[in-house]
């Protein structure tokens, strides 16, 4: 097996995973190998045929690296996505694919399982890239640090990280004056999504996180987080917000701006550009120590909730 960083030839992938609600398999896989159009259009995620189709085909690769094996928890769903996204084998277990390709991607988003479903590839030294959120609990979290102290490669975000839309205000928000207030609204869970609107504002907002609360409930978590610099930092997550996914609020003393999500091929693109990068340099896109205090405050905001809405310091979740 070569070793990482990977400097010359093309670099194989694994696809792995697929869990109720998230279609990555389909769409990751087609934007490196492209797609046969007639089964991408029988997709079971009907939003991922839409965008994809509106991109040029000459847009589905990302040079030196191809989704060469794919998993997912039920067979079915492998062997759709190898039609439909072009990927040559399917794989009978994850594991089998040690010896075939040069690094993984797991490519589900219930963060209580990716300790399970990363462990086979840390032992046999695979490169791995981790859907978000990378963990929802710190034991999980202690288990990845150790990991990574220990030698592993591992990457983790979330694609909200590289919204073509926010790209302006990560590298400036001058002309808003001193930023004063800050949100965003988001739907689904906050175990699975919660990260979708904290990876969206820490960009822009940068680190400094002291203290996360959770003043809603299962379905309504509006989160309140404090930041160092001041500014006032909210997300609300609802569980049947879709209207409202990725929309945010950047308020300053000179001026404010409304901003939301409408390329998601951009951003799954960069996203999954930033983990091959990675492969053939070794640098990471962004600190690691940024990961951790994004899982910090992920699992701030349940233990927030779970523990009747109070304030939870970050530096009670201890790794």
């Amino acid at each position: 097996m070569k070793l990482f960083p990977y400097q010359s030839d093309e670099i194989r992938l694994a696809m792995l995973g697929m869990v109720d609600g998230n279609g990555h398999p389909y769409s990751w896989s087609a934007i490196f190998n492209g797609y046969d159009r007639e089964y991408m259009a029988a997709c079971p995620y009907a939003g991922i045929p839409v965008y994809l189709f509106r991109e040029p085909y000459a847009a589905l690769s990302i040079p030196g690296a191809k989704v060469t094996h794919v998993w997912t928890d039920n067979q079915e769903d492998a062997e759709k996505v190898s039609r439909a996204s072009l990927v040559p084998n399917i794989l009978k277990r994850p594991e089998d694919c040690i010896g075939q390709v040069d690094a993984v991607i797991v490519a589900t988003d219930k963060g209580h399982e990716h300790v399970e479903r990363c462990r086979p590839f840390v032992e046999a030294g695979l490169p791995i890239f981790v859907d978000k959120p990378l963990v929802d609990n710190v034991e999980d979290l202690r288990t990845f640090m150790k990991w990574i102290d220990d030698g592993a490669n591992i990457l983790s975000s979330s694609s909200m990280r590289y919204v073509k839309e926010f790209l302006p205000y990560r590298l400036s928000c001058h002309e808003l004056g001193a930023l004063r207030f800050v949100t965003i609204t988001m739907s689904k869970s906050w175990e699975r999504y919660g990260i979708h609107a904290l990876e969206s504002l820490y960009p822009i907002v940068g680190s400094g996180f002291i203290s996360v609360q959770n003043l809603g409930d299962m379905q309504h978590n509006i989160v309140r987080l404090e930041h160092t610099s001041g500014v006032e930092v909210t997300t609300a997550v609802i569980s049947d917000l879709y209207g409202g996914f990725g929309h945010m609020l950047l308020a300053g003393t000179e001026n404010s701006v409304a901003v939301k999500l409408n390329d998601t091929f951009y951003s799954f693109k960069a996203q999954l550009e930033a983990f091959v990068n990675y492969l053939r340099t070794g640098e990471r896109p962004f600190p690691l120590s940024e990961t951790v205090e994004l899982m910090k405050m992920v699992i701030a905001g349940t233990k927030s909730r779970t523990e009747g809405n109070r304030r939870v310091m970050l530096d009670e979740i201890n790794i």
